[in-house]
């Protein structure tokens, strides 16, 4: 094995990779990678992201990963390298960077897309954050890293070679080859073909797309057909596309002004991404777009919007749209809606939802099922297998996918002559050298969730009673008791989602009967005992109600 490393290795020092996030899962990315003797390993982290919260987490917007293994033992935390902006790869800086406190490192983009966060959370002037240029190469501890510039659906995604004194890593972060990517430049096949002459210990690399066959396409092949599509419409045109794709953008701006259609942007998110993107020289060409204010005298076969929202995310501007909710854009009859964008995962009952609300009010939906108006931004299958041929690792550990996905990138690993190849496990603790890798212990790999302005495990008696609620209902029930004979002289009951106010009455009364029989029978009961009392009342009441309703509602007692 070849290696550029001059630093002095130790009997006792060992290479290790831990993945606490975006492996099993499309999101929330958050990598370790540790270098030094057991219990005084240097840590860097690799990406700290986010994912969304859904139906199985009511009121959960947002879903981060659990650091809690780096805080045990005191470790030492170098800092944290974010391989590019998406939100699964950066979106939880802003909640977990007081508890881990390192500096961060990320290219200029990166960098401000982040800083745009960090105001909001009032860390701004706390968190130092270190620019590294496109390619750049920098030190950490025990870690020499280059950037390796790639393509992706937005500006400046990196892999990044990590040299260790045990070997050289490569971690891909989200890449694609695309030959025309519209932004940014394509990929230095040179220096992928030199970091493989020189030897790589492990990739560490992107499974999302493993399924697909063939490549993910070039974005620079889907103007014509976007031109041609919007070319079709007759009245007012809304495009959905991720916030992110500063390239899709420009694409649907080009297709846009082909057609003499101004266009608008739709969504907060658009107009920072808007931002960071001018503020790096990217769109550079392109007039500023218009703001919803500026268009009402535009004719509705000359106005195209770009709308964020294409996953059917409730609160975002599409969604508003297309309840008649938003105070500025009105879709109606002749209108087109463009789904320039893939489906995720998970997300197909949303967009479901979104794209019917649409159609009951004989709005046009043309979406990448119809025609080629969006690539992936991730690799398949034959690009896979072109990165393999120029690195040529000892060994591959998919990460960034579900458990499918990563078993699939291991079998493409195989018949590439990849000599070995790891499935890991959130929370996996691979041993990567000395000797052959292999996983070696299980650490602590939680989630956790922003519940309004707190974070609580996900696992935590909060959630999991408001799920048993969603589902169950609640009672609540207070107790007025006469403390000469032992006889409830009051019993309300407040029942949520379970029954109707006449059928409350109907179960007050039967209950009140049963409880003072029960204590009447109890003869010298307790008075001053009110936690057995509420016990004995709440297994009444909740029997009643689910002899009636077939539910197990959450019942509370107040005795007075």
């Amino acid at each position: 094995m070849k290696n550029n490393m001059a630093s002095k290795t130790f009997a006792h020092d060992e290479l290790l990779f831990v993945p606490l996030g975006g492996t099993e899962e499309i999101g929330m990315n958050f990598n370790l990678y540790g270098y030094g003797p057991p219990n005084a390993h240097k840590w860097i982290i690799f990406d700290l992201g986010l994912t969304f919260g859904d139906d199985t987490n009511p009121s959960i917007d947002l879903i981060l990963p659990d650091p809690k293994f780096l805080f045990e033992g005191n470790k030492d935390i170098i800092a944290i390298v974010l391989t590019h902006g998406h939100e699964d790869h950066i979106g939880a800086v802003p909640y977990l960077w007081e508890k881990l406190k390192c500096p961060i490192y990320a290219t200029p983009f990166t960098a401000s897309l982040l800083r745009s966060k960090l105001q909001f959370e009032n860390l701004i002037d706390v968190v130092e954050i270190n620019e590294i240029q496109l390619n750049g190469k920098f030190n950490l501890g025990p870690f020499s890293l280059e950037l390796v510039a790639l393509t992706h659906s937005m500006p400046e995604p990196n892999a990044c070679l990590i040299q260790t004194p045990m070997g050289s890593l490569f971690h891909t972060g989200d890449w694609k080859f695309d030959p025309n990517p519209v932004i940014g430049e394509t990929a230095n096949i040179n220096r992928l073909t030199e970091i493989g002459d020189a030897g790589v210990l492990a990739v560490i690399g992107d499974s999302t797309n493993s399924f697909v066959k063939g490549v993910s396409g070039s974005e620079g092949n889907i103007l014509n057909t976007l031109t041609s599509v919007i070319a079709a419409c007759e009245g007012r045109v809304a495009v959905a596309c991720f916030a992110s794709n500063v390239a899709r953008l420009k694409t649907i701006y080009d297709a846009a002004l082909a057609n003499g259609r101004a266009v608008c942007l739709i969504g907060r998110s658009l107009w920072r991404m808007n931002a960071a993107a001018r503020e790096n020289g990217y769109l550079s060409a392109i007039p500023p777009f218009l703001e919803v204010s500026q268009v009402g005298n535009i004719s509705a076969d000359q106005i195209l919007y770009i709308c964020t929202g294409s996953q059917g995310e409730p609160r975002a501007a599409l969604s508003r749209i297309a309840s008649n909710d938003h105070r500025e854009i009105k879709l109606v009859d002749g209108d087109t809606v463009i789904f320039s964008s893939r489906k995720i995962p998970g997300n197909e009952l949303s967009i479901s939802r979104l794209k019917n609300k649409f159609i009951k009010n004989k709005v046009a939906i043309i979406d990448e099922e119809q025609f080629d108006i969006h690539v992936s931004g991730h690799p398949s299958e034959d690009e896979l297998i072109e990165m393999y041929s120029y690195l040529r690792p000892e060994l591959v550990i998919p990460v960034h996918g579900e458990p499918r996905h990563i078993a699939k990138h291991a079998e493409i690993a195989k018949r590439c002559q990849i000599p070995d190849t790891i499935i890991v496990n959130n929370g996996s603790m691979v041993r990567l050298a000395p000797g052959k890798a292999k996983i070696i212990d299980q650490v602590h790999a939680g989630r956790l969730a922003l519940d309004g302005q707190r974070i609580i495990p996900i696992e935590s008696h909060i959630i999991k009673d408001r799920m048993r609620i969603m589902y169950n209902g609640a009672i609540f029930v207070t107790v007025s008791v006469n403390e000469k004979d032992n006889r409830i002289k009051k019993l309300k009951i407040a029942a949520h989602g379970l029954v109707e106010d006449d059928e409350v009455n109907e179960i007050r009364e039967s209950s009140l009967h049963e409880i003072n029989l029960n204590f009447a029978e109890l003869g010298s009961f307790d008075i001053l005992n009110e936690p057995k009392m509420a016990e004995a009342v709440r297994i009444i009441i909740r029997r009643k109600f689910r002899e009636r309703t077939g539910k197990r509602p959450i019942t509370s007692v107040h005795i007075v």
